[in-house]
């Protein structure tokens, strides 16, 4: 075989950018400190690594940490290791062990000295996210799954989207490069690691190429989520109105102390498409903070009388003036003569 090589997407990087490549010394994250230790003179960029011991696996977490600072040493790439304490914000936060590893890796992130931090997500892992949103019911922002780019100081970059686990692999023993394998990787009481050992083979069996399949998925879903905040952009300022109305004419911001408020005229609303009234109810609510389910805004457009053919009548939710609902994040929704006015405490 000739000199192994990943399609990474280089186009992430810039040349001068210093990159630091979160590497936990799975085979993923050391293939791509690999790849790029390879390339970054041809690519102009200086590289360094950080690693994050999350305190979970005890002498198997040291184990980790004492392997990629060995890894970094003979590739010559200065190493940061930083440690933070999983299990106290599971207990504080009340959150999962992915759910705050995640936050804390990603906090380490923000304050790493570089312009860019790439991480070793695959198209397996993108493959994976899509289904687990798929599964919780996802709109297509949510379908997009694992985004190439995070904008911020540093950047997120995933160079490695497009290489599946195989490759990652078959790299890596080319090389003669060995890894560490996360004893948690196998633990099916972790939602992605079922998925990884028990849907994704099943589903393979109807669709050998499943993983690329998904893939391609959250590409559809994020270009879809592109041009939806444009059109967002366009259409929102010209149809959500601050405030009440008030006798006379105009509109008063004034509401109850601490309450926010805005309104759409329902007959500017009918000649649009279902789609477009649906991301423009989910757009308007977001500006009052608050995240609209797939049911609370088939609801609101239930009370405009312009829920579409899909829906099931509900004996909650009325049209007529003077009709209100009360919905998740403190939303509340009443429908007058001509507009949905929504407002939050």
């Amino acid at each position: 075989m000739a000199e192994a090589s990943l399609n990474l997407n280089v186009s992430l990087l810039r040349v001068g950018d210093r990159v630091a490549v979160g590497v936990s010394g799975g085979a993923d994250s050391v293939a791509l400190l690999l790849a790029l230790a390879d390339r970054r003179a041809e690519l102009g960029i200086g590289l360094s690594a950080v690693h994050v011991e999350h305190g979970i696996r005890g002498p198997e977490g040291d184990a980790d940490a004492a392997f990629v600072q060995q890894l970094c040493g003979r590739l010559d790439i200065p190493l940061t290791v930083e440690r933070v304490d999983v299990p106290a914000r599971v207990e504080r936060e009340k959150e999962s062990v992915e759910e705050a590893a995640r936050t804390l890796r990603y906090q380490v992130f923000a304050r790493v000295d570089a312009d860019a931090v790439a991480t070793a997500h695959t198209q397996d892992d993108q493959a994976e996210t899509v289904l687990m949103k798929l599964l919780r019911g996802a709109w297509t922002e949510g379908l997009g799954a694992i985004s190439p780019v995070l904008a911020g100081r540093p950047r997120i970059v995933r160079p490695m989207l497009a290489v599946s686990r195989a490759e990652v692999e078959a790299f890596l023993r080319t090389r003669g490069q060995d890894w560490r394998d996360d004893s948690t990787n196998r633990s099916l009481d972790l939602t992605r690691n079922r998925v990884r050992h028990e849907l994704m083979p099943l589903l393979r069996q109807f669709n050998p190429q499943v993983t690329p399949a998904l893939s391609q998925v959250a590409d559809l879903a994020r270009a879809e989520e592109e041009f939806w905040a444009a059109e967002l952009a366009r259409l929102l300022p010209g149809l959500v109105l601050p405030g009440t109305p008030v006798r006379g004419g105009g509109r008063s911001s004034e509401t109850a102390p601490g309450t926010r408020a805005i309104a759409m005229e329902i007959e500017r609303l009918r000649p649009l498409s279902l789609a477009a009234r649906r991301r423009l109810l989910r757009g308007a609510a977001a500006g009052l903070g608050c995240r609209l389910s797939f049911t609370e805004t088939a609801k609101l457009l239930a009370m405009c009388g312009l829920a579409g053919e899909g829906w099931t009548p509900d004996p909650t939710v009325s049209a007529k003036p003077g009709a209100q609902l009360h919905l998740q994040g403190g939303l509340r929704a009443r429908r007058t003569a001509r507009e949905l006015q929504l407002s939050r405490i």
